[in-house]
């Protein structure tokens, strides 16, 4: 059984993820998302990949081939289940700033969602990805519509794969970033 909800993330990050490219993500929540801004409300989900807002200028040089048009518009295609191994609300710019090798975006970028609605902080996820055996296709409704992050879908199932990081690799990780975020 696939999870019930869905995090929106840019194509480009998904595939990242998708890929074991990367195994983090720097979060502050859609302008639709309440006045906290965004909350890890979940602790596994699917990668619900958007193409809204997808901004090369905020996109890391070795992410960019990974950039594409919307293969199925009008249609949303699952490609992986995630679960949060750790989340840290991070509130120093200099801490975020130093996570920028460990995700997509540009350390602009992570600057701009730090101070997005003048709240200095971003979540940074780390995520164990597992790829579906084969992608789910939904039709996109307007229930998914508009600029949130959390989606929720309708039951299914859906075989995942092995997770793209090997444990040892995403533990060296988490080691790292937690390193990173000790730094004050």
């Amino acid at each position: 059984m696939t999870p019930s909800v869905a995090l929106k993330e840019w194509d480009t990050q998904c595939q990242a993820l998708t890929s074991g490219s990367s195994a983090l993500l720097i979060r502050k929540g859609g302008i639709m998302e309440t006045h906290a801004g965004f909350e890890v409300e979940h602790r596994t989900f699917s990668l619900y990949p958007t193409f809204l807002h997808q901004n090369p200028a905020e996109l890391r040089p070795d992410f960019l081939p990974l950039l594409r048009e919307d293969p199925q518009p009008g249609r949303i295609v699952l490609p992986a289940l995630a679960e949060v191994v750790a989340v840290h609300k991070v509130e120093s710019l200099e801490q975020a700033l130093a996570l920028e090798p460990y995700q997509a975006l540009t350390t602009g970028a992570i600057e701009r969602r730090f101070h997005y609605r003048n709240r200095p902080w971003v979540h940074a996820l780390l995520l164990r990805v597992r790829p579906l055996l084969t992608p789910l296709v939904l039709e996109e409704t307007p229930e998914m519509l508009g600029c949130v992050s959390w989606v929720p879908l309708p039951e299914m199932k859906a075989e995942a794969g092995p997770p793209v990081l090997a444990e040892r690799e995403l533990e060296r990780v988490r080691a790292e970033v937690e390193e990173v975020l000790s730094r004050q």
